[in-house]
């Protein structure tokens, strides 16, 4: 296999499938670390926070660290900032993208926010989507953190942020711009990221 200085790999289809590790998964991830092979996981999915991640890995048998964590979240967060410093936006979605973004500065509310953020819930709200649908039409930007149709549940596929995401611009006219993945920059952020990481005093 050629090897390579650094691994930049997915989460759900390459680690594990549902709460079922991958075959050979923890293989590869004790070889990396045996060869002092720097990698990141990357995940698409905003819902939970790289602590749950982790965690969620570890009770599939798969031992990832915490800061080996990147989701589209945090890298939604990251845009926000950096688009726009200690802004507002309102949020639809989880603690995995409230935290993110709370964690930069931002405010969360529904009086004039600069950002309309949509992520992925375990049940969207009408009310909510309306009052995106509203903030938009009056001037919040749209922003999406995966384009994801659907999502695989215990219980079969579901919608999620792109199907959503799809709605409100039906209603809006207005298109979103999506952070997540296939997105060149939620790579170029996930490597920023983990630069910053690797920097700060151990």
């Amino acid at each position: 296999m050629k090897q390579y200085k650094n691994y930049l790999m997915d989460m759900d289809g390459v680690l594990v499938r549902g709460k079922t590790a991958i075959p050979g998964a923890q293989d590869f991830i004790d070889g990396l670390n045996e060869r002092g092979i720097q990698y990141l996981v990357l995940t698409n999915n905003p819902m939970y926070t790289p602590r749950d991640l982790a965690h969620r890995l570890q009770t599939a048998g798969l031992q990832v660290p915490i800061d080996r964590i990147f989701t589209s979240a945090i890298a939604t967060a990251r845009f926000l900032q950096r688009q726009r410093p200690n802004g507002k936006a309102f949020v639809i979605g989880e603690s995995g993208l409230t935290d993110a973004i709370h964690s930069t500065g931002y405010v969360m509310t529904e009086t004039e926010p600069d950002y309309v953020v949509l992520g992925e819930t375990h049940g969207y709200n009408v009310a909510q989507i309306t009052k995106a649908i509203r903030l938009i039409a009056a001037g919040a930007r749209f922003v999406a953190t995966n384009p994801d149709p659907s999502g695989p549940t215990e219980d079969g596929l579901a919608p999620a942020c792109g199907a959503m995401a799809a709605l409100i611009k039906e209603a809006t006219g207005v298109a979103p711009y999506f952070i997540g993945k296939p997105n060149p920059y939620m790579m170029r952020s996930a490597l920023n990221f983990w630069a910053h990481i690797r920097k700060r005093p151990s």
